[in-house]
């Protein structure tokens, strides 16, 4: 009898690519696909937290500033360079406030990173794989709020779950070129954006009241799951998302 194998979770010989690294999510997100085994691609705006991110992590981790919602240079820059295998699609904003409140230049923020910039990175990104017969997996950061409701959330929850719905159909089409897409949705986090808002006692109170394992997440909880979706572990996972919400959405 010969025992099944347990697929690795090894990226080693993988290129991958994070945006958003600078910190927070993103910088977790890219030590732990290094740690892993992959050679790391840190993006932002600014030179200066990806270049100390990628100093740290090692393991020939490199920093690439990019506009990701500048269209034109997210093509080039895919198009100059060879074909990643992971994509961590992980810029993202918020704005929250009540629905009523809510401006132009709000919507086009926080939907224009969140959504149209997510897709044209996952556009570059997977023109290049198909190109070069490059298998892989899309990783697009989504949220618990792409799954359920929040107050003060309205446009977040947009941004969201239009991400959900362009995971699916992307997973769909990319399918027959081996190159798989799913999203992983966390619950609150604590990060250097998000850290402010927990300084209102009130607030951290009701987010507590929902996150049913009684804490508030922390970049390392999304690390695995990060790592699971990239690596061999997950091969037959496209098209869904992986809920990392500390029971948010059980109820």
């Amino acid at each position: 009898m010969g025992l099944p194998r347990t697929p690795a979770f090894r990226l080693d010989g993988k290129r991958a690519i994070v945006t958003g690294a600078g910190r927070g999510i993103g910088l977790a997100a890219a030590a732990a696909l290094a740690e892993a085994g992959a050679a790391v691609t840190l993006v932002a705006r600014s030179a200066g937290e990806i270049e100390a991110g990628a100093a740290e992590i090692g393991n020939g981790a490199q920093a690439a500033t990019l506009d990701v919602s500048d269209m034109g240079a997210v093509a080039a820059f895919f198009a100059e360079r060879e074909p990643f295998h992971v994509l961590v699609n992980n810029a993202g904003t918020n704005r929250p406030k009540p629905m009523w409140d809510v401006t132009e230049d709000d919507f086009d923020a926080v939907l224009g990173l969140n959504v149209k910039a997510a897709y044209f990175v996952a556009q570059g990104c997977a023109r290049r794989m198909i190109e070069t017969g490059t298998a892989g997996s899309l990783i697009h950061m989504g949220s618990q709020m792409g799954h359920v409701g929040g107050p003060n959330r309205s446009l977040y929850c947009a941004s969201k779950w239009a991400l959900e719905g362009m995971n699916k159909s992307f997973a769909l089409d990319l399918a027959r070129h081996g190159i798989r897409s799913n999203t992983i949705a966390p619950t609150f986090i604590e990060t250097p954006l998000t850290r402010p808002f927990f300084e209102d006692p009130e607030f951290k109170a009701s987010v507590l009241a929902k996150i049913k394992l009684g804490r508030i997440g922390q970049p390392e909880d999304l690390m695995g799951a990060v790592v699971f979706l990239a690596s061999e572990a997950s091969a037959l996972m496209t098209g869904t998302s992986l809920v990392v919400d500390g029971g948010w959405t059980a109820e």
